[in-house]
Formats: structure tokens, sequence, C-alpha cells
């Protein structure tokens, strides 16, 4: 193997680590632990799950949390845990599928129209400025109440369809503020195709917007899929956390049968907490200024001090033997 490819290959390893490098961040970092287990559970539910979601024990109708049913069970004896663990992989296909298709419009929409310049430039923004405007749940309420069974395909592409604009408006404005660089208008002079610069040039510097919109995208799906869920627009067949809370809502199970809708509200919560931790990572690393102050504060921390506590180092003058001597002076004659 000769020098010049050890040396491409050590550019490509530093290249690919450096695009993880917004994930480094210890907030990035317990956002993705916890997401890792939720997809755990989603692709194995199968096998962990301890009974089938609509396995039914007409021996226990609205029985507490115990060994035999770890979460408790509903009014027709169905387990609890074993629905949650089911409606886990729901929640997350919606939520990656749409975070997907709607990132990918983001980009589309949001890059051309910050790059090009005219009418084009013109009408991508007024399209992606409708639908800012746009409300967005009733119009997903309008759409899939037409369908007797949505599938999880359309549910997400219309929560993409009405998510997309606010990443697009983002990525435009930092798109403008490329296209000045030098290393833009050098590969414009130099006769590249409009494809080949923003796909070469400008997206791996925006990497860390894209991966904020999926993020951002993904999230407003997971809430979106779970408010349809609740208010019944989704069929019970698509079961997922938003579809277990209906029921409890729909059975009378608040507020004594905790135990049928606390669980689902937590893993909402949790998941929710999860992505925006891994946002917060991902601001902190495109912000310089966060950035350093994350790194003030760790560094700190590692001190045993508290980052919020504000010192104030107040140095007394040394004193020198003339000015001892007039102090002493002075309090003689005094």
């Amino acid at each position: 193997m000769t020098t010049s490819q050890n040396r491409t290959e050590k550019t490509f390893l530093s290249q690919f680590a450096a695009s993880f490098a917004m994930f480094r961040n210890p907030k990035s970092l317990t956002g993705l632990i916890i997401l890792g287990v939720f997809v755990v559970v989603a692709i194995f539910s199968d096998f962990l799950a301890p009974y089938g979601p609509l396995d039914k024990d007409f021996s226990a109708l609205r029985q507490a949390p115990s060994l035999t049913h770890l979460m408790g069970t509903t009014h027709m004896g169905e387990d609890i845990f074993s629905q949650i663990l089911y409606g886990t992989r729901g929640v997350l296909v919606v939520g990656f599928l749409a975070g997907i298709m709607g990132t990918v419009i983001a980009v589309i929409m949001g890059v051309v129209a910050g790059y090009t310049r005219g009418w084009r430039s013109e009408s991508l923004s007024a399209i992606t400025n409708v639908f800012l405007v746009v409300p967005g749940l009733p119009l997903i309420i309008i759409i899939a109440s037409q369908f007797e069974d949505p599938p999880l395909v359309l549910i997400a592409a219309v929560l993409a369809a009405t998510g997309w604009a606010w990443g697009a408006r983002v990525l435009r404005a930092q798109t403008m503020s490329l296209r000045n660089r030098d290393f833009i208008q050098a590969a414009r002079a130099n006769g590249e195709p409009l494809h080949r610069i923003i796909l070469v040039e400008m997206l791996p510097n925006l990497m860390a917007i894209i991966a904020s919109s999926f993020i951002g995208t993904v999230t407003a799906a997971v809430l979106g899929l779970t408010t349809l869920a609740f208010i019944g627009v989704i069929p019970i067949t698509n079961l997922n956390w938003g579809t277990i809370l209906f029921w409890a809502q729909q059975n009378g199970a608040f507020p004594n049968f905790w135990w049928w809708y606390v669980p689902a509200g937590l893993c909402i919560a949790i998941l929710g907490v999860a992505l925006s931790l891994i946002n917060f990572g991902i601001d902190e690393y495109v912000n310089p200024r966060l950035r350093s102050a994350g790194e003030r504060a760790r560094a700190l921390k590692k001190k045993g001090l508290n980052a919020n506590d504000v010192m104030t180092a107040v140095r007394t003058p040394a004193s020198t033997p003339a000015s001892t001597a007039t102090n002493n002076k002075d309090n003689n004659d005094s």
C-alpha cells in the first residue's frame, strides 16, 4: 500500500469521524442511548412482549400492575405492557419515515432556493411560506379521515408534507450565507454543474442543520401521530401509544385506572426528551457560543466547580515597604 493511499484512507476516516462529531456531546449521547432502547424494543417487540397486544384475559379485567401483568390490564383483560411494546414500532416507523421524507423535501426546497437567484428562488420561497402558514393538524385530519384504514406510509407522508417548511426556511438562510464563500465561488468559476456544487460543496457544510431539521421533523411527527390516534382519526388497527390513550379515555380510565394511561404518556414524554437532547447537542455543536459555554461548564465541573456560580476574583495589591511605613506613620500621628 502506497503512502498516498494511506493518506487518502486517513483523510476519509477523519472526514467520516468529523461527520459524527455533533453526536459526541453528552446530551446527544444520552438522547441516542434512550432512542436506541426504543429502537431495540420496536425491532424485537414480538420476542419481548409476554402476550399478544389483543390477547384477552377475562379473569383479570382492569387489573393493577402485578407479576403476571407488569403494567396492568385494560377493561378487556389485554396486557398493557405488551401493547406498549407493540405500539413502539408504529410510533418509530411513522416518525422516522416522516422525518426522512420531510427532510428530503426541506433540503431540496431550502438549498435550491438559497443557492439560485431570480424567479426560481422567489417561487420556492413563496411555496415554503405558504406551507408555513397552512394549519397542519386540521389538514392531517381531513386527509386521514378520507381513508378507512390508512397505511403507516400514508400517515407519515401527510405528516411530512405539513412539517418540512421550517427546516427548508432555515436551510435557505444558511445556504444564502454559503453561496458567497470562496470555495463556492471557485467551484462556480471552474464550471462545476449545479448539482455537484450543491451535493459536494454545500451539503457537507449543512449536515448539522439537516440533522437538526430531521430530529425536529421526527419529534413533530411522533406528536402528530399520537394526537391523531388519541382523537380517534387513526383506526384502532394502527396500534400505537396514542391508540392506548384513546381507549383509556373512551372507557373511563381517567383518573382511577392510572396504569392504563400513565405508561403510554411516559413513553411519549421520554421519547420527546431523547429527541430534544439530541437536538440540543446538535445546536451546541453548530453554535460556537453554545459550544464554548458547554466546554467551559464541563471544564469547571471537572474541577469541582459549579458553572452557575458567579465568582469574582478579588486581588489585594501587594504591600510595599514604603506604603507600610506611611501607614504606620499615619497611625502614630493619629
